[in-house]
């Protein structure tokens, strides 16, 4: 039978018809135009470092669905990989050998990480994560830091960012009293002060859902001597930046080994997927053998764990070696053509991690700016509202930036450097007319 094709219709009709089905016309308040302003385009198809919209247009693209895809659209490794398990079945709610070998490509890259319990977002990996935490320690008090966003479970919203900041939100309406009175926010990049009460700390080792804040020399390792100090288990909510920074998580860069992982996004091949993972002894508390219920119906799926096998197989030391130095030189040749164009910015880099903070559109050249080090000074910038104008501008030379202030760009393998020179040359441009008014 042919393939139906998709019926012809603008962006802005397909947002029409998304909205009267969708709440706000968006599966995900990050996919909206609420603060940028604006109609969204909505994407048909992709292909390595770029998608076309309903109308035809070829965007770059450095969204990349948010961080989970890593060799770039349709890759023929993925494709295949998928399309091969799906003739083999979708789901079975039953063991699969995908989930094993996933779960065994994991291990075998992320230092001293023994188990792996496969779930179906980075949400559910990090709620999981904490209630696991909670069990093991038989303590509630869980600390978490301002702007980092361990997805929407009602405990961990509390302080987070992306979304939540994107739409000026405390938190979210919903969320009774109780569920966030255990919950305690501290400044990120500030090592905070723990006592018996304390469950976990859990922490973005690389915080990228407030923009791009780095950790400051000794944060990660002051956390996990706190912890040790009361008997608090660390989780590295590494859902963006496992297998994306490399293969071996912030162990590998940091040196700091926490007592829990979240994982997502890469691990999916683009699909859905999250993980939690840890030591074995704490692992071993989990339902069926321990006292910590956890389940899904959809985790571990066939689709989901070849895709994500297929990327972890493909991807090289050496690749990895390669898109950091690449994106090194992008975030330096970016920050000078904004510069040049008139506008003041930070283009703060952590391995393939892109951030961008944007101030002062005066018309000639601006000031460097101080790379934010936690939410207060990344909201002062990111809350500015000069970036909107800089996105729209990106976006009619052919640019696709998240469509808010507070994510980071992906540069993915498939962004050679002629891509990336593109880039560079449009955000000069729209840095001159945005400063030029």
């Amino acid at each position: 039978m042919a393939e139906s094709p998709l019926p012809s219709a603008s962006n802005a009709e397909w947002f029409d018809r998304a909205q009267q089905v969708l709440p706000g016309g968006v599966d995900s308040p990050v996919r909206s135009f609420a603060s940028v302003g604006g109609t969204p385009y909505t994407v048909v198809s992709g292909e390595g470092a770029y998608v076309v919209d309903a109308e035809g247009t070829r965007y770059i693209d450095l969204v990349q669905s948010y961080g989970a895809v890593l060799l770039g659209h349709a890759h023929r490794v993925v494709t295949e990989a998928i399309s091969k398990a799906a003739a083999r079945g979708t789901t079975f709610g039953a063991p699969t050998p995908g989930e094993v070998l996933l779960a065994e490509a994991i291990c075998a890259r992320v230092p001293g990480c023994e188990q792996v319990r496969l779930v179906s977002s980075g949400t559910e990996a990090a709620m999981s994560a904490v209630r696991l935490a909670r069990g093991v320690t038989s303590r509630d008090r869980v600390v978490k830091f301002d702007g980092c966003y361990h997805g929407h479970s009602d405990g961990l919203l509390a302080g987070g960012g992306s979304g939540v900041a994107m739409l000026g939100l405390p938190g979210s309406v919903g969320v009774s009293a109780g569920a966030v009175a255990a919950t305690e926010v501290v400044p990120y990049n500030v090592v905070p002060e723990l006592d018996d009460r304390v469950a976990c700390v859990i922490v973005e080792p690389v915080a990228a859902n407030m923009n791009l804040v780095v950790p400051q020399p000794g944060f990660l390792e002051g956390i996990r001597g706190a912890c040790d100090a009361v008997g608090a288990l660390l989780i590295f909510d590494e859902v963006i930046t496992g297998f994306r920074i490399g293969s071996g998580g912030a162990t590998a860069w940091s040196g700091v080994t926490p007592d829990l992982w979240c994982f997502g996004k890469v691990i999916g091949g683009g699909l859905p997927v999250g993980a939690f993972a840890g030591r074995r002894d704490i692992m071993s508390a989990l339902a069926p053998g321990g006292p910590v219920y956890q389940a899904g119906t959809l985790s571990g799926n066939p689709l989901a764990t070849a895709a994500g096998l297929a990327v972890l197989t493909h991807v090289s030391d050496a690749d990895y070696d390669a898109l950091n130095v690449r994106a090194a030189d992008f975030g330096a040749r970016l920050a000078s053509a904004i510069t040049e164009g008139g506008m003041a910015v930070s283009v703060p880099v952590f391995g393939p991690l892109v951030g961008l903070f944007l101030d002062s559109p005066n018309g000639k050249a601006g000031p460097a700016l101080t790379a934010p080090v936690d939410y207060v000074t990344a909201k002062e910038l990111a809350g500015n509202g000069v970036y909107a104008r800089f996105f729209h501008a990106m976006l009619r030379r052919g640019v696709a930036l998240a469509p808010g202030p507070y994510e980071v760009m992906f540069p993915g393998l498939a962004h050679g450097e002629d891509v990336l020179r593109q880039v560079v040359d449009a955000a000069g441009e729209s840095a001159h007319e945005v400063s030029s008014g």
